[in-house]
């Protein structure tokens, strides 16, 4: 591995910098990356040099050594698209949510996609058990009244449990390419608020989320009339942040707003400056103008243009097949970016 070139984080300390760089050095494996390598050793020795508590040093090393595990386990699925179901543990057998969200899973996996679950009971074991184990992934947390799912993952190197609720909330969001969240109590609560918060503020990549009930049921509808009441209409939210959810009681319609998503829109990346857009088909001329007349509001400058894919792109393979679209993304309005996204696929947005 080659000697990581001399970035501004580090020691303060030339002989220790020194010691660190000339260790990365001597790892025997190929990587790209030996500047973050170095910088992940660096950390470990600033919190030394600040005397941070034993139970500081524990709670850094211990969410480090979860992540870790948790990329080694995702890694070979990375090409695989992967939905998260959220929901109560309380849930039982005989509850119409879990055969709710059994056959969701089980439809999810039919289609090609896995299923990651919370490994507990209610929902949890409904969907691991609707997917079946070959297409299901336990994200559990180890607490001392929950028992994690045993009777379908128990030997499943797909199974992870966890000690902090941050670090499993973050191979979720990180892992998944959609969300459907069941009735829950304060866990679910927690969940939906934080994705939503995620997403309305673009620390996480656009995704669909689905807020599924079954026939006659009042949760999500509740939800979404407490969040109209006491959030929209005092300014706290904005009322295009409701195109990030879509609500319903029917499995073939969560089913369709999680693939509709990707009909046609793949992924994102920012180069240069400009927010690309991949996608399997871009606008023609026609459908350019109505983007730019439709989504100024977030364009900071320029316009919205297709493009070639750019030299970071072919740089690093990455997704050089596709066609897409840039533009000068306002960083702002991710509500907006989503219902943009809507519109590539041709899809009506919930807002």
């Amino acid at each position: 591995m080659p000697r990581p070139r001399r970035p501004r984080y580090r020691t303060d300390d030339p002989e220790l910098d020194r010691a660190v760089a000339d260790l990365v050095a001597l790892l025997d494996v190929e990587d790209e990356n030996p500047d973050l390598i170095y910088e992940l050793i660096i950390s470990a020795l600033r919190l030394a040099r600040d005397h941070a508590s034993r139970g500081d040093l524990k709670i850094a090393n211990a969410a480090l050594k979860e992540m870790r595990y948790a990329f080694h386990v995702f890694a070979p699925y990375r090409s695989e698209k992967k939905i998260s179901i959220f929901g109560s543990a309380r849930t039982k057998e005989h509850d119409p949510l879990y055969d709710q969200t059994r056959r969701l899973a089980a439809e999810m996996a039919q289609r090609d996609w896995m299923v990651i679950t919370g490994a507990g009971p209610g929902i949890m074991t409904a969907g691991i058990e609707g997917a079946g184990a070959d297409m299901s992934f336990g994200v559990g947390i180890r607490l001392p009244f929950e028992a994690t799912t045993s009777q379908f993952l128990a030997d499943d190197p797909k199974l992870i449990n966890f000690r902090y609720f941050f670090t499993r909330k973050l191979a979720f969001i990180k892992e998944s390419h959609g969300f459907v969240m069941l009735p829950g109590g304060f866990g679910t609560m927690d969940e939906t608020f934080e994705l939503l918060t995620l997403l309305q503020t673009g620390k996480s990549l656009p995704a669909p989320i689905v807020l599924l009930d079954v026939p006659g049921g009042t949760y999500w509808q509740s939800w979404r009339e407490f969040v109209v009441r006491e959030f929209l209409d005092y300014g706290y939210i904005s009322a295009t942040d409701l195109a990030l959810v879509c609500i319903t009681d029917d499995v073939a319609v969560a089913v369709d707003e999680v693939e509709g998503f990707y009909s046609n829109y793949d992924s994102q990346r920012f180069v240069d400056g400009r927010l690309v857009l991949r996608m399997r088909h871009a606008p023609d001329v026609a459908g350019l103008d109505a983007l730019n007349a439709e989504f100024a509001d977030i364009v900071a400058r320029d316009r919205i243009e297709r493009i070639e894919a750019t030299k970071a792109e072919l740089a690093d393979d990455d997704h050089v097949d596709l066609e897409r679209i840039a533009f000068r993304f306002d960083r702002h309005g991710w509500n907006r970016l989503r219902q943009l996204i809507d519109r590539l696929n041709d899809r009506p947005s919930h807002a």
